[in-house]
């Protein structure tokens, strides 16, 4: 499945949704295991995850009573291409950045 990039990065900006899919690169986890560390309801977590999916980069699964998240690890294949191609900027070096906006974009874009 095809994901889009704007779902996808919409998805990793929040640092809870990140903090997911790190807790997840370690194996498969419960949904109670995944809201255990994180100070906020069942239900939040359950938006989160839901968020996550919708942008594939989880999937979610019934285990008998249990519902559980794995990790889709090809899910930022896209993203990551998407961004190799600004790897010709030094990552100190915001002001070639801006200026490749700029041209690409327009002077609003920076």
């Amino acid at each position: 499945m095809k994901q889009d990039l704007d779902t996808v990065f919409a998805a990793l900006a929040d640092p809870t949704r990140r903090a997911i899919l790190s807790m997840l690169l370690e194996d498969d986890m419960a949904v109670t295991d995944v809201a255990d560390p994180f100070e906020m309801s069942l239900a939040a977590i359950s938006k989160h995850l839901t968020i996550l999916a919708n942008a594939g980069l989880i999937t979610q699964e019934k285990r008998g009573r249990v519902k559980w998240c794995k990790l889709e690890p090809d899910a930022l294949r896209e993203a990551s291409i998407w961004m190799q191609s600004f790897g010709q900027f030094e990552a100190i070096n915001l002001d070639a950045f801006e200026a490749f906006l700029e041209r690409e974009f327009g002077p609003d874009a920076g």
